[in-house]
C-alpha cells in the first residue's frame, strides 16, 4: 500500500476521517478501487464502508447501465 502526505490549512474544520471518506468514496465511485480497498483507506470494514457511503453522498451502486447489466451476469 501506498502512504501519501497532504498539508490541509489549519482552516479546515475537518476530522481526518471524513477526508478519508471523502477520498475513497471518489475513488471508487470513479472505478479506481474496489469497496474492500476503499474501506482500508478508511480504516474500516467492508461492510461499514458500504454502510455509510450514503452519509458522505456516495452510492453503491454504478451509475453504469452496463456495469449494472455485468453485475446482474456474474451474480
Amino acid at each position: 500500500m501506498k502512504a501519501l502526505t497532504i498539508n490541509l490549512p489549519d482552516s479546515l474544520d475537518s476530522e481526518e476521517f471524513e477526508i478519508k471518506m471523502l477520498l475513497a468514496g471518489q475513488l471508487y465511485e470513479r472505478g479506481k478501487v474496489t469497496t474492500g480497498q476503499a474501506a482500508e483507506i478508511v480504516g474500516v470494514s467492508k461492510r461499514t464502508f458500504i454502510e455509510i457511503m450514503g452519509r458522505f453522498g456516495f452510492s453503491i451502486f454504478s451509475d453504469s447501465v452496463e456495469d449494472l447489466r455485468n453485475d446482474i451476469a456474474n451474480a
